[in-house]
């Protein structure tokens, strides 16, 4: 009897456990819209927008911003579409979450059903990190301004050459990426025009017997945009976090538009990746 009620359980708990690798959403489950021809129709993201399906060729759409997705049903499908029909489902990805919406035809006497605006909510968002880790560009924002307002201690590496200075302020750890304060200053009286500001990982040591090995590492994040300063500048880059071993070192450089411009580097060992506070 023991043996009969233990296979049972575990039958149980087989179909429980596939019933929840098997959930998905269903078409039904999907909040229905209502959109007219003369109408159009704004999705808006609390992020950016990085990917949009249209099901139906009834539809167009476009990204007049980064998080605003504008839908309209195609003139000439007008005719075909019956009130109260399906006009298509719309799907829209942002950094960490999936929405879907069930488009419904509706003539325009139905004007009190006819959507202008949605906004997408909490409640019709799906995550696409199910581990929860990953950090959006709203994320990476606020904790950049936390981040300023964080007292300056001890710099982790400073430069200075021509009158110009790169001060690494902070390098601190978030989840699987690095956060690096830099703040720029000009002592001198010419205005300094950013052409690149370039991170590279490359031999501590040059042999000139060997080919150097660099290799570039592009922010997937930076606070300010960095165009020129005049006298002092501090901005917050974050960067993914990457390993390298002890004979190579982490350059930052940074290189003036002119010809003759002026060029700077300052570098960070491995151990100052390593000892990088969480933040």
């Amino acid at each position: 009897m023991k043996k009969l009620l233990l296979i049972a359980q575990m039958l149980l708990l087989s179909v429980c456990l596939r019933a929840q690798q098997t959930q998905g959403v269903t078409l039904g489950q999907v909040p229905a819209i209502g959109i007219s021809g003369t109408v159009s129709l704004h999705f808006i993201s609390p992020e950016k927008i990085s990917y949009v399906d249209l099901s139906s060729a009834a539809l167009i759409g476009d990204l007049p911003e980064k998080n605003l997705l504008r839908v309209k049903v195609v003139q000439d499908s007008i005719s075909s579409l019956n009130s109260g029909s399906d006009a298509g489902l719309v799907t829209v990805v942002g950094e960490s979450f999936i929405a879907q919406y069930k488009l419904v035809f509706l003539p325009h006497s139905d004007s009190g059903q006819i959507s202008t605006q949605v906004n997408i909510l909490p409640s019709t968002m799906r995550p696409l990190d199910i581990s929860g880790i990953s950090l959006t560009q709203s994320d990476f924002k606020v904790n950049a301004f936390r981040l300023l307002n964080l007292s300056n201690k001890k710099p982790v590496s400073t430069q200075s050459m021509f009158g110009i200075s790169i001060i690494v302020n902070k390098v601190l750890s978030l989840g699987d990426f690095v956060m690096l304060d830099l703040c720029f200053s000009n002592d001198t009286n010419l205005r300094f025009d950013v052409d690149e500001l370039r991170f590279k990982i490359e031999d501590r040591k040059i042999n000139k017997s060997t080919n150097i090995q660099s290799v570039e590492v592009s922010p997937v994040f930076q606070l300010y945009p960095f165009e020129r300063f005049k006298k002092s500048y501090r901005n917050i880059y974050v960067l993914k976090k990457a390993t390298f071993p002890g004979d190579k070192i982490f350059n930052i450089e940074l290189s003036e538009k002119q010809i003759s411009g002026r060029n700077l580097r300052v570098a960070l060992r491995y151990s100052d990746i390593l000892d990088a506070d969480t933040f």
